[in-house]
This record gives structure tokens, C-alpha cells and sequence, in this order.
């Protein structure tokens, strides 16, 4: 008697090479128009890897499981301002001092989330991602979010992007606008967000 065999493949081995196509097909769709030069200097980047509010949409749209999409601003910006509908997590870059008022800037004073490493390192564990997974990080209007960029580029990460104009946009220079943040970013693109 002949003993037929068939092929089995090893699942586990099948899964690990689509997620490493699927990775490099959804970072090769990354569509940017921007370059250092264009930018201010607080929105530069070691990475060198600047989308616009709406490139960054475009691309979480293609296959947001691929990518980790952070917003980092305080937690009180996320609650009374609102946040992009495609965001993965809330880790705060700065946290507020509610103890030091600083009376030039009349605001609280921010210091450095000690925590922001390990909380990235969590929420990317979370999603079955690892460091060479997409990450593109989201503030205000693009200053806090490049020095988020440039932590996650120094603790290893390799596909790391910071949206240049934020959620709320760049401020407006001249006219009855000015000093508004109504020139772009994610809620002046009319993109998808909630409080």
C-alpha cells in the first residue's frame, strides 16, 4: 500500500511572510510631498519622513493594521479639542505641570513623558506590531510630534513619520485670521475626528 503525503505548510511561516510583504507594500504606498527644506526648523526630523494631515490619512486608509498612528498631545488637548478618528493611542510626548504656572508663556509648564517609551513599546506589542512597523505620530502643529519622531528613531524604530501640520494646523500670519490655527492639519482638512 502507497502512502500519499501531502504538503502541509507551516501556517506560522506563511504569516510571517505575508505580514513582511503586506509591511513593505503598505510603506512603499507612504505618498509625501515634503521635504526638509520646506519645513520649519522645530519640525525637522532624524528620519527625515514628513506627511501632510491628509497624506497621512491617505495612508492609514490603505492598511491601518500595518501602521501604529500616535497622538501626542496631552490628554487634555485629546479631550477638549478632539482627536483624529484613526488613532491608535493617546501617549502624551509632554505632560502638563499643573503645580508651575509660568507667567511669560501663561500657561503651565510641560515636562517630558518618562513614560512615553514604554508606553509606545506596549500599544505596539497590542496591535502585533514591532520596530519596523510604520509609526506615525500626530500633535498639535507638528513641533512636538518631530521630537516624538526623533525619540522612536533613537530607540530604534526605522519607519517613523510626524504629520508637519497637526491636528489643528499652522497658525495663520496675516489678515483677519491671524494667529488662527485655520490653514491646515487634520480638522481644517476636513478629515474624520471626534471630542
Amino acid at each position: 500500500m502507497r502512502k500519499s503525503f501531502l504538503y502541509q505548510p507551516n501556517i506560522s511561516v506563511i504569516i510571517f511572510l505575508l505580514s513582511a510583504v503586506f509591511a513593505d507594500c503598505f510603506a512603499g504606498d507612504i505618498v509625501t510631498t515634503l521635504n526638509r527644506a520646506d519645513l520649519a526648523n522645530d519640525k525637522h526630523t532624524q528620519s527625515n519622513n514628513y506627511l501632510t494631515a491628509k497624506q497621512a490619512y491617505q495612508a492609514l486608509t490603505v492598511d491601518s493594521q500595518q501602521a501604529l498612528f500616535i497622538d501626542v498631545r496631552t490628554r487634555a488637548e485629546a479631550e477638549f479639542v478632539g482627536s483624529p478618528l484613526l488613532v491608535d493611542a493617546l501617549i502624551p510626548y509632554l505632560q502638563n505641570d499643573f503645580t508651575a504656572w509660568d507667567d511669560k508663556e501663561r500657561l503651565y509648564q510641560k515636562t517630558i513623558n518618562a513614560n512615553f517609551a514604554v508606553e509606545l513599546a506596549q500599544v505596539l506589542r497590542q496591535k502585533g506590531l514591532d520596530q519596523q512597523a510604520v509609526l506615525i505620530f500626530i500633535c498639535r502643529s507638528g513641533s512636538r510630534s518631530a521630537k516624538a519622531a526623533n525619540l522612536a528613531t533613537q530607540l530604534g524604530y526605522t519607519q517613523v513619520y510626524t504629520v508637519v501640520d497637526g491636528f489643528e494646523g499652522d497658525t495663520v500670519k496675516s489678515g483677519s485670521a491671524s494667529g488662527q490655527r485655520v490653514l491646515n492639519g487634520w480638522k481644517n482638512s476636513q478629515l474624520p475626528w471626534v471630542y
